[in-house]
């Protein structure tokens, strides 16, 4: 088993592509022009939970639980605020505007001579706000990835 740092890893934001009732998979977003977000302290969480959905059954005297629809998550990005970087000007322009979309992480985990592995989905961003904070702290973007789709998940090549 193989464990890597998250640093180096990059986060980049397509554009519009809307959510769809299937599951993505990599072919959806070859046709996307990538936008490097700079400057990315923390890059959150992401991936499916499924909502329980429970029954009490008064015969059988317990709780049943069943899987009912998936939800990919929140991911909450924090970034050092800066003003003239594109990926973080998409950021701010996504969260004003109505829809989905394209996201990939490329993740610091290449094998020597090979390419990483990447996460793509589909999300809409919720927030985008300024954190200022105390003396000694670095202003920052704050943002929250509403994900709208599952994870298409790419495996590192070596």
């Amino acid at each position: 088993m193989t464990v890597y740092a998250t640093n180096g890893s990059r986060l980049y934001i397509g554009g519009p592509l809307a959510a769809k009732s299937t599951d993505f998979t990599d072919t959806d977003f070859a046709s996307q022009t990538w936008v490097e977000v700079g400057e990315t302290e923390g890059l959150g969480s992401v991936g499916d939970a499924a909502a329980e959905i429970t029954f009490d059954s008064i015969a059988g005297n317990r709780t049943r639980r069943i899987k009912g629809t998936r939800n990919a998550g929140t991911m909450e990005i924090v970034c050092g605020l800066d003003p003239e970087d594109e990926g973080q000007l998409a950021l701010i322009a996504g969260e004003k505007a109505k829809g989905d979309f394209a996201f990939r992480v490329v993740l610091n985990d290449a094998p020597a001579g090979g390419t990483p592995s990447e996460r793509m989905f589909v999300a809409q961003v919720g927030t985008a706000v300024e954190q200022f904070d105390a003396a000694n702290n670095v202003v920052k973007l704050n943002t929250t990835l509403w994900v709208n789709s599952n994870v298409v998940k790419i495996a590192a090549v070596g």
